[in-house]
């Protein structure tokens, strides 16, 4: 150890602190803590362990703190963000980009040496009054190659708590690497506090540092911008995964029943607030991860794990009908964060389109809430925010699959893209092969904005692989690593697009939520060559026999052909208008867009105008059928 290392550490440290952090034998640790101590001049410093005491004391200081409150169910608590630190702040977080690196504008950087100026004039004593808690994290899954080793120092024992139920615990995996410098680093002040929340979001800032992995985070709370180990980890580990040859993919992992006792695992990107959560979690099927995954290739075939163990969920719209598994959960003891819901008086909690009748008043993110209750601006403040959140280890959940910790992972059977698209792509469709699946469903999606970002809402947005707000390389080098990737498998996953959110000309729903559980079964056929499709321009659709029958199976309803009309008509120009925006902007947008993208692009345009031709503008499934052999 270093001389100011270790004067730093004793002076700054009690006994029992400092032997904690010097038993793992890792220098480069070691100055990094030594150093933030000094330059954010906390008043206190904590170093947890794997230790049961050492978490129930993380879980304590956020109830001491003002930072939750316990609510009426046994281990549940509440936090608040500042009224307006609610979403991802996307303007104020920033890749660092060295000299001389280029990547496209889509991507928020800023100059690596003046950010980090800025960034440490912020942290500079930013923590004086505060208590400091150093953390160790694994993300993926403990002692296997899917291992990243992280430190945390946070100055929240929210953020804290988050993540103790969010991540394996690193302090023994920090132990087993001894003193290799290859880990991920996070740096987390909520500032100055007034009322338990951050208020200086006028200096809100979170840049990555890609160059040595590590990220900050200062004046802030919610979860998006300070758990350093989600989607901000993202931005290190997808630099990680692209110099190493395997994938970091904002996609969940699940299993899916087949016949005969069969599982087949699937990994599936969506949007924020287009399905993802209610996906994973769908009734009668398997869960082992809800948001972001780490895959890699093995023996001719892809793997893959939950780089996290909990769920930062959307909590807004579930209910007991529609989603049964999180309901039951979110009503029972277990240690459970709400945020930025209602807390009721009987110390309770309620968020939007809760199946309940909703109070008419509590306390929210806004304070003291009532119905009619309008902001400064005169804005109507809802019940709770679109944005309020639920933190859960998956160990409370009963449909957690039990390869979940498997060091090796779960061999990927399938990969699903899904957005939000009111007009043109049908409910469920497989590409052709790996690489029109990589182009035309993946690096093709589009989907609304949401409320889990900050900006305007029902905006559609390229999102290529729902990765866009977390890339850290170009998109065109993004592209090429998925395609890649894919090169030399001998047991590729089949790749597919869903879409929950098609409409009609009126405006009304062509889909009900519960239909996802068909469209999963049918993939899952399809994965094990046991159910036949219809070729399209853009791929291949289920055929009606089929699905008729997944209905009457897995819903026990009726599916008439009236509705498989509806559904699977191939809305031409509207996929031609599909392929002509992404065309522009693969040939004008991105820097360094693989050749391939463009060819595989104005080649399924071509197949349009030729089926345009064929058929007119709208094609019946059944038209489809007969002019085109089953696959």
């Amino acid at each position: 150890m270093e001389e100011k290392t270790e004067r730093i550490l004793k002076d700054r440290l009690d006994e029992k602190q400092y032997n904690k952090l010097i038993a793992l034998k890792n220098p480069t640790m070691h100055n990094f803590v030594a150093r933030y101590i000094e330059h954010c001049n906390p008043t206190s410093v904590f170093v947890g362990t794997d230790e049961p005491e050492d978490l129930e004391y993380i879980r304590e200081s956020a109830v001491r703190n003002g930072e939750e409150s316990r609510l009426k169910m046994k281990g549940n608590t509440i936090h608040f963000d500042g009224y307006y630190d609610q979403a991802r702040d996307k303007i104020n977080t920033k890749i660092l980009l060295p000299e001389g690196a280029r990547i496209e504008k889509a991507i928020n950087t800023i100059d690596r040496e003046s950010g980090y100026e800025e960034m440490h004039s912020i942290l500079k004593d930013i923590m004086n009054g505060h208590e400091l808690y150093v953390r160790f994290f694994c993300l993926g899954t403990l002692n296997s190659e899917f291992s990243i080793p992280c430190v945390q120092l946070t100055d929240s024992a929210y953020v804290a708590h988050n993540e103790d139920l969010l991540y394996r615990q690193g302090y023994e995996q920090f132990k087993r690497t001894g003193d290799s410098p290859d880990f991920f680093k996070f740096i987390h002040s909520e500032g100055e506090l007034e009322n338990s929340v951050s208020v200086n979001t006028s200096k809100r800032r979170i840049y990555i540092d890609i160059r040595e992995n590590t990220v900050y985070s200062a004046n802030t709370q919610y979860g998006g911008n300070t758990i350093g180990l989600k989607k901000l980890a993202m931005r290190l580990a997808i630099q990680k995964a692209s110099r190493e040859g395997w994938l970091t993919e904002h996609m969940f992992v699940m299993g899916v029943n087949g016949p005969d006792q069969r599982i087949s695992y699937f990994t599936g990107a969506y949007p924020s607030m287009c399905g993802k959560t209610s996906t994973s979690m769908v009734v009668g099927e398997k869960i082992i991860g809800d948001d972001i995954a780490y895959l890699r290739r093995k023996n001719g075939s892809v793997y893959g794990v939950n780089v996290e163990k909990g769920i930062f969920g959307i909590i807004q719209g579930i209910n007991s009908e529609d989603d049964s598994i999180l309901w039951d959960t979110l009503h029972s003891e277990g240690e459970i964060i709400f945020s930025n819901v209602l807390r009721t008086d009987d110390g309770g909690v309620y968020w939007i389109d809760k199946d309940s009748n909703p109070p008419a008043k509590g306390i929210n993110h806004s304070g003291n809430w009532y119905k009619g209750k309008k902001d400064k601006a005169g804005t109507p403040v809802d019940i709770s925010h679109k944005n309020a959140r639920f933190t859960l280890s998956m160990t409370l959940l009963q449909n957690r699959d039990a390869e979940m910790e498997n060091p090796e992972g779960v061999k990927i059977r399938g990969m699903v893209y899904g957005g939000r698209d009111s007009d043109t792509l049908v409910p469920v469709e497989e590409s052709f092969d790996w690489e029109h699946g990589i182009i035309t469903k993946g690096a093709s999606l589009e989907s609304e904005t949401t409320a889990a970002t900050l900006g305007q809402e029902g905006v559609r947005k390229f999102n290529p692989m729902s990765n866009l707000d977390f890339l850290s390389i170009t998109i065109g080098r993004y592209i090429q690593d998925n395609l890649e990737f894919g090169k030399g498998l001998s047991d590729p996953p089949k790749i597919y697009s869903v879409n929950y959110f098609l409409k009609d000309s009126q405006g009304n729903w062509l889909n009900e939520r519960e239909d996802k559980r068909v469209w999963l079964k049918w993939m899952e056929l399809r994965t094990h060559n046991d159910a036949a499709a219809i070729k399209t321009p853009t791929g291949h659709i289920p055929k009606y026999e089929d699905l008729n029958k997944l209905f009457s199976d897995v819903l026990g309803k009726e599916y008439s052909k009236e509705d498989y009309i509806k559904q699977f008509t191939f809305r031409i120009p509207e996929n031609i208008a599909k392929t002509e925006r992404i065309l522009h902007i693969y040939e004008n947008d991105v820097l360094d867009a693989p050749d391939i993208v463009i060819q595989v692009l104005r080649l399924q345009k071509q197949r349009l105008l030729e089926a345009q031709k064929k058929y007119g503008d709208y094609v019946s499934p059944f038209d489809l059928q007969k002019g085109n052999r089953t696959v």
